[in-house]
């Protein structure tokens, strides 16, 4: 049996005895549940402590004369581009490309960090093109994708790609080449083959890093957004608050930053309820 099977194994008894303890004793919350809630709870107050500070700052900064616009005036726009349907159109296109974009660049990042990681002779090979464009901006590649790609939604969708499939590929091969040799040598022993070393060993034990990519490229992602729509975009949160930049019109940059916000955090948290539940075996703090 691999390692990882006998830890996990070893985990979930000491789980069941565990539960079966708590059962018997008529308990329905341990201390370390009790604990972990009043953490979750002093997390989320902190949260919204943290939030009402900054917009009370934002509207005070607003009020000493400097160039922003005020909350209420904010609120107001949204309303504006709620009802009339502008912004729920600019969030759908600006949404679409970002989905496709990640899930592509994910989805190429992640057998090809592992390809690296495992092999030295494709390491060897395509590490050097991995950080030669990692240290080309976003907006450097638009002019190339353009000419190639033309002006559909093809270069928006490539532009954004690039980003989590750079983060997620060096996080995917960083941890393939951080698994701990001791485990693969113990699997070794009892008579593992390569494939499910990498099966049941190399792949758990690399996916707290991947999602940790998969993170970092999902913010990447966004933060490409805006440069993308640069390229004839008629609609998205991008493109609006590039449209709005003509007009000095502060209210609606600040929707669209808030949106691109908003959408971003929520993506992040589904992702970080995905590693909880992937990695439960990991211990946290």
């Amino acid at each position: 049996m691999p390692v990882l099977d006998k830890q996990g194994a070893a985990a979930r008894d000491a789980g069941a005895d565990r539960t079966s303890e708590a059962s018997a004793a008529g308990v329905t919350k341990s201390p370390d549940s009790r604990a972990g809630s009043r953490i979750r709870g002093r997390t989320l107050l902190l949260n919204a402590l943290s939030v009402a500070l900054g917009i009370g700052l934002w509207w005070a900064l607003a009020a000493a004369g400097f160039k922003l616009p005020t909350p209420p005036e904010v609120v107001s726009r949204a309303g504006t581009l709620i009802s009339d349907g502008t912004l729920a159109d600019d969030v759908l296109a600006s949404l679409t490309r970002v989905l496709i974009g990640f899930v592509l660049g994910t989805a190429a990042a992640i057998p090809v960090g592992f390809l690296m990681g495992w092999y030295g002779i494709v390491r060897g090979l395509v590490e050097p093109w991995i950080q030669f464009f990692r240290t080309i901006p976003p907006l450097a590649i638009i002019p190339l994708a353009v000419v190639v790609m033309g002006i559909d939604e093809t270069p928006k969708i490539f532009v954004i790609f690039l980003a989590p499939f750079l983060a997620c590929v060096i996080s995917t091969f960083q941890g393939v080449v951080n698994v701990d040799r001791t485990l693969i040598n113990a699997a070794r022993v009892l008579g593992a083959k390569d494939g499910r070393i990498f099966a049941r060993v190399v792949v758990p034990a690399s996916t707290p890093f991947i999602l940790v990519g998969m993170r970092v490229g999902l913010g990447s992602a966004w933060a490409t957004l805006v440069a993308a729509e640069l390229i004839a975009a008629q609609e998205g949160l991008g493109y609006r608050m590039q449209n709005a930049q003509l007009y000095y019109d502060l209210p609606t940059i600040f929707v669209g930053l808030i949106s691109i916000g908003i959408l971003g955090l929520l993506m992040d948290r589904v992702l970080l309820l995905a590693e909880r539940k992937l990695t439960g075996w990991q211990e946290r703090r």
